[in-house]
């Protein structure tokens, strides 16, 4: 009877060794990817920690220039027995305005009607009393239709303001109002101010943290109070109200300069 022979093989020393060596390296390896996602763990955490020490500044900027456009409004009023008779009237003068406008280089976008109502005007009427002192009520009488269109105007060459005020007015103006001076890029100017504000906050950090004897970590908090643009220095400008006659004389309009200012907050973490 044969008896079946089976071959044991037995992996030589040399690689065993090397097996054991590249199950070392692979269990070093799962241990170091273990231990550095339990750190971002950790870190991640204390992150969210709200700071307990902190200190809380205050720093103002400002800015100073002299403003490059300038805006009015003119408003055209006419009052006729009915309404087409009055608008058409006021329509001729709104027109004569906008052409004058285009003509002295103010392009068609800078020009915007902001404003147009029809009201009716009534006149009160009294009734006479009779002969023992009883005076009926009064009533109002529909005297005719009043058309008023307003334009808001921006001048992009600030020089050109006083003879655009003159010159509307020779076109059939009925007023003129709110002449106010701003800057185009006004933004550039406000992150200026802001960070001047911001410097100035910090320095006071600082100054603070060493009176205390303690270190600034980070800022843990920040806010900004709404600031508008200020005339300074203004001379003649702002909100002006003004007749305009058909040979008015052109106004010295002075320009002057505008301050803008920013005011801020600033938190920080010290240890």
């Amino acid at each position: 009877m044969d008896i079946e022979k089976k071959e044991i093989h037995i992996m030589p020393p040399h690689r065993m060794q090397v097996a054991g060596m590249f199950a070392l390296a692979m269990l070093g390896l799962f241990l170091l990817v273990l231990t550095i996602s339990s750190l971002k763990q950790y870190h991640y955490i204390g992150s969210g920690v709200a700071a307990s020490n902190t200190i809380t500044v205050s720093g103002d900027g400002e800015v100073f220039a002299v403003p490059d456009t300038a805006t009015f409004s003119v408003t055209v009023q006419e009052e006729a027995k009915d309404v087409k008779a009055a608008q058409e009237v006021a329509t001729k003068k709104g027109n004569d305005i906008k052409a004058y406008l285009k003509s002295q280089g103010i392009d068609e976008k800078d020009i915007q009607t902001t404003d147009y109502s029809v009201y009716p005007q009534y006149d009160y009427i009294r009734t006479i009393c009779d002969a023992n002192g009883f005076c009926p009520d009064g009533k109002q009488v529909l005297r005719g239709f009043q058309v008023s269109e307003t334009l808001t105007v921006k001048v992009r060459d600030t020089q050109k303001a006083g003879d655009l005020l003159a010159g509307v007015g020779s076109k059939g103006a009925s007023s003129v109002s709110g002449l106010n001076f701003t800057i185009d890029d006004q933004d550039a100017l406000d992150a200026e101010a802001r960070d001047k504000a911001i410097a100035k906050a910090k320095e006071k950090a600082e100054a603070l943290a060493d009176s205390l004897g303690v270190d600034i970590v980070r800022v843990v908090g920040f806010s900004e109070n709404d600031s508008y643009p200020m005339p300074y220095a203004y001379g003649r400008g702002g909100d002006v109200m003004m007749a305009m006659e058909s040979k008015a004389a052109a106004p010295e309009i002075a320009v002057g300069q505008n301050k803008i200012t920013s005011n801020v907050t600033v938190t920080y973490e010290i240890r």
